[in-house]
């Protein structure tokens, strides 16, 4: 009986050690490898930031650690990111509203509420307010928030010039294809959106198929928008509000040095952005301007009419586009702002 006993013993420890070590191995090719997906145009400031982020990881990490960036959009539209990272092909990415409301849906209040942001302090300050709340949202749904950004104010790029809301009904709007309810409110008033990948919007203007771009200033100057839509409204329609986030599963593999790490250098990388992305808004006008564009700016009473407009969608965009107590959350913070209680 112990000749017997003795084997089992050896192979139940070989077992094991055997199990034990594929959870190690498993934890240091978590640990190893990130590979983070963006829209944002290679070479640019985004993308510089994701790659300094790589170095803080690189230097904690082995040398055949392995972190790629895919910008440009290489890995599909921001829902498509989502899904990736969700079945393990990407560990993280760099994403605006339109994919981080994939994994959380109250992160709308930041950008889909339009004309409610008068200065880029205001979105500071509720930003910052909800933050603590929001990224535990995200923590709950298996992502880590490591850093905050945003990209420059939507305004909207046309080929023909346009200055009051009812002007743009006649033409055709790029949509993002994840925006099922914008869509819907946009039909309700009577303008046509046209449902697309950001990859698709210049081909689509080139051909007429849209006629209408809501972007940033600076997309559309790396993107060559404006060559095809060169009128320009001067509006700040809504921020462009984005986050880096990484999914629980590569967070939880990483070493408490490398958290550490990846923390710092994403914090950094997200007030650098926050501040370059601003100031980047009037130097990329600027630099369409020389080449063409046609920037038109709204006298008090055609700006009494956006604003009368933007207000009228609050009814419809709360409860739908923007969860309900979300939105009331965000309303109550602006208000202590501008009433001067902001701590």
């Amino acid at each position: 009986m112990n000749s017997l006993a003795k084997p089992s013993r050896l192979l139940t420890a070989f077992v094991w050690l055997a199990l034990a070590w594929l959870s190690v191995s498993n934890c240091m090719a978590a640990d190893k490898q990130l590979r983070i997906g963006s829209l944002v145009p290679k070479n640019s400031l985004y993308h510089r930031q994701l790659m300094d982020i790589g170095e803080a990881w690189r230097a904690v990490q082995a040398e055949n650690s392995k972190y790629v960036v895919y910008p440009d959009g290489s890995q599909g539209g921001e829902a498509e990111m989502a899904r990736r990272m969700r079945i393990g092909q990407l560990q993280g990415a760099l994403l605006s509203v339109v994919g981080l409301q994939e994994i959380e849906p109250s992160i709308t209040a930041l950008q889909a509420i339009p004309m409610l942001f008068r200065s880029w302090e205001e979105l500071d300050y509720v930003r910052e307010k909800m933050r603590p709340s929001m990224e535990k949202k995200f923590f709950d749904k298996g992502f880590v928030v490591l850093a905050w950004g945003d990209a420059g104010w939507v305004r909207f790029f046309s080929k023909d010039a346009a200055l009051r809301p009812d002007d743009y009904k006649k033409m055709k709007f790029f949509a993002w294809g994840s925006e099922a309810d914008q869509q819907a409110i946009m039909k309700s008033l009577g303008y046509t959106p046209v449902p697309l990948e950001t990859s698709d919007i210049l081909p689509a203007i080139q051909t007429g198929m849209i006629n209408v771009v809501p972007s940033t200033p600076y997309f559309a100057l790396a993107t060559q928008i404006y060559t095809s839509a060169p009128h320009m409204l001067e509006i700040n329609w809504a921020p462009i509000v984005g986050a880096l986030v990484l999914t629980r599963k590569s967070w939880d593999g990483m070493s408490p040095a490398t958290q550490v790490a990846m923390r710092a250098a994403s914090e950094k990388a997200g007030v650098q952005i926050r501040a370059k992305a601003r100031q980047e808004v009037d130097e990329a006008v600027d630099a369409m301007k020389k080449r063409g564009l046609i920037v038109s700016r709204p006298n008090a009473e055609q700006m009494r009419e956006w604003t009368e407009f933007a207000e009228k969608l609050y009814p419809r965009i709360r409860g739908t586009m923007v969860p309900a107590d979300t939105f009331d959350e965000v309303m109550g913070h602006l208000k202590d702002f501008r009433a001067g209680k902001a701590k």
